[in-house]
């Protein structure tokens, strides 16, 4: 089974909720279990949250949210046309933040890449990220005899 959705939301922190839901009904026709639709969940929500603190800095902007389900997989593409990261490798070891006066624990991304399958980020300066997730679905399932 391919299924593609695709959304696009203002970057508002009342959106986080609404885009972690669309992604969790989106991939409930494969079976995911308790733990794997709290981990798509949590890992689009930082993803978003991201988003709406980093990129735009809260002064408004888009975000775009696009899923595939391919096979037993969810792939998830996250985007925003803000600020961009000057050092992706920097940004993504645990604990860095460029707010830490905003009490920011610089656990986002580390986040999303231990609850997801696959992670990666591409970012530019002054165009824009995107963050690329892909989650298994049952893949630590045994199947019955």
């Amino acid at each position: 089974m391919t299924n593609h959705m695709r959304l696009e939301c203002d970057a508002i922190s009342e959106n986080e909720l609404f885009a972690r839901n669309a992604v969790a009904l989106f991939v409930l026709p494969l079976g995911p279990d308790v733990s794997e639709l709290s981990d798509i969940k949590t890992a689009v929500s930082e993803a978003v949250t991201n988003c709406i603190v980093h990129a735009y800095r809260g002064q408004g902007g888009t975000i775009g949210l696009e899923c595939t389900l391919e096979e037993r997989t969810i792939h998830i593409k996250i985007t925003d046309k803000g600020r961009g990261i000057p050092d992706v490798e920097q940004a993504i070891q645990p604990f860095y933040t460029t707010l830490p006066d905003e009490e920011r624990s610089g656990m986002g991304f580390t986040i999303m890449q231990t609850f997801m399958s696959d992670f990666k980020v591409e970012s530019a300066l002054g165009v824009g990220t995107t963050v690329f997730m892909s989650k298994a679905i049952g893949a630590g399932k045994k199947e019955n005899a």
